[in-house]
């Protein structure tokens, strides 16, 4: 969906865009409200920073906030909360952690300060529990102290069963922060073959989980998880994603990929940062997360719905994507593209809240404009799973088939093909076999006997 260039915002959004693909990038950072826009463009110019890797960054970091605060309704029964699983990729050269580090700063932070005020809290504890029940009565204590939890929303290199426990205890929300995704998913058949896999698989939908612990009486109850996840990852590793199950049972659809068209190293310049760009991050995110979130409560977050508009906008744009399932002979494309209709509800959800914590916007009900912003994201992120999805299909192939892939041209028809094909000793039968299973992955079928390579 275009944005309406007739109305002031909407010439603002497209010249913004324009101006910063100049820059090498196609990420849509119009979506965003004029204050993170900022930041993300000064961070490029100043900083260098590729702007894809910091306004995906920010994306996920908005997403964390927001946590299980508020969710939002499609129709009845059906909630999706921010929930998102996010990968930079790039080469070792990209400058992927410098921007992720700077959006999560203000969760560092944050964690900090909670990690001293519990080793505070938990001296008072162990204190109160060396006394005896007269003593605390006598000091007017509580009779049956009661152990501090420690608040925190990032975790690193964890498993399953202590981060279900972390979260026990921070049901708010939590993000796993890996700088290198490739250790996250390796490690998935670790302890049981599989299990860690499917503890990520359920998450993504916040599935209630349950976790029994050898050591416990009692299990670990999770009503509704959050767990955003985000981190780097190197394009010569991609193919390690589509090993094992992965490929197939739906995981690598969650992921969503951030690639770059411009790869190139980046140059130092002589611009300064602002001295209060930090803080107008840290201010935006912290009225997120001063958002209220009473566990306790048997309804905690406060659900929102689409305004008429705003749903038919949805309704539309959805239309489309299932027309595009429909034509699409690609079982992995069409995979992908159920998955981002998904990630286009969290979207909206997520441009909602954004908007209102920096004062465009209130979080009554999810209206047209950040729905038209969702759009553009999920278009970004479907072009983006395209081309990772033939980075990863490359590596699969054999010297042969490369070769003829490389040789061929952006158009061709099978009859070239079948020329090359030969050339490079191929039989018929095997380039066919190879040009259809690669039909929506390596190549486009554009009519009978033409096609284009992707």
């Amino acid at each position: 969906m275009e944005k309406n260039i007739l109305t002031p915002q909407g010439i603002l959004a497209n010249a913004t865009d324009f101006g910063l693909r100049l820059s090498g990038t196609d990420f849509p950072v119009s979506v965003f409200p004029q204050p993170i826009q900022h930041i993300i463009t000064e961070l490029h110019e100043c900083q260098s920073f590729p702007i894809d890797y910091v306004a995906a960054s920010m994306l996920t970091a908005i997403a964390v906030g927001i946590g299980n605060t508020h969710l939002v309704q499609v129709k009845s029964g059906w909630l999706e909360s921010a929930i998102l699983y996010m990968a930079l990729v790039g080469r070792p050269v990209a400058n992927k952690s410098h921007p992720l580090s700077f959006a999560m700063k203000p969760f560092l932070a944050y964690d900090y300060q909670q990690n001293l005020q519990f080793e505070q809290e938990y001296m008072e504890f162990e204190k109160m529990v060396q006394m005896t029940r007269k003593e605390r009565n006598e000091a007017g204590l509580e009779e049956y102290p009661q152990e501090p939890v420690r608040k925190r929303f990032l975790v690193s290199d964890i498993t399953p069963e202590g981060l279900s426990l972390i979260h026990a205890q921070n049901q708010r929300g939590l993000c796993l922060w890996a700088d290198e995704l490739s250790a996250w998913f390796k490690n998935f058949n670790r302890y049981n073959n599989g299990s860690e896999e499917q503890f990520w698989l359920s998450v993504f939908s916040a599935k209630t989980t349950i976790s029994d612990r050898k050591s416990a009486r009692s299990s670990v109850f999770i009503k509704r998880p959050y767990i955003s996840v985000i981190g780097t990852i190197q394009k010569k590793v991609l193919g390690e994603l589509a090993k094992g199950e992965r490929s197939c049972n739906g995981f690598i659809d969650r992921i969503l990929f951030v690639l770059p068209s411009d790869q190139q190293k980046i140059r130092w310049n002589d611009r300064e940062l602002s001295e209060d760009i930090d803080q107008q991050w840290a201010d935006i995110l912290s009225r997120l997360i001063a958002l209220d979130f009473m566990p306790c409560n048997e309804n905690p977050y406060k659900i929102l719905c689409f305004l008429p508009e705003a749903r038919a906008a949805l309704y539309e744009y959805q239309h489309r994507l299932a027309e595009m399932c429909d034509t699409e002979t690609s079982e992995v494309i069409v995979g992908i593209y159920c998955k981002l209709e998904t990630y286009l509800i969290r979207f909206c959800l997520i441009l909602q809240l954004a908007r209102w914590a920096c004062g465009e916007a209130d979080k009554d009900a999810i209206d047209r404009e950040s729905v038209e912003k969702a759009i553009l994201l999920t278009e970004y992120f479907r072009m983006t799973a395209l081309n990772v999805q033939g980075i990863m299909n490359e590596e699969s192939l054999t010297m042969q088939q490369l070769a003829i892939l490389h040789q061929l041209p952006s158009q061709f028809t099978t009859a070239e093909g079948l020329e090359l094909a030969d050339r490079e000793g191929m039989k018929e039968r095997a380039f066919k076999d190879f040009l259809s299973r690669n039909i929506g992955i390596l190549f486009k079928r554009e009519r009978h006997g033409e096609y284009t390579k992707i």
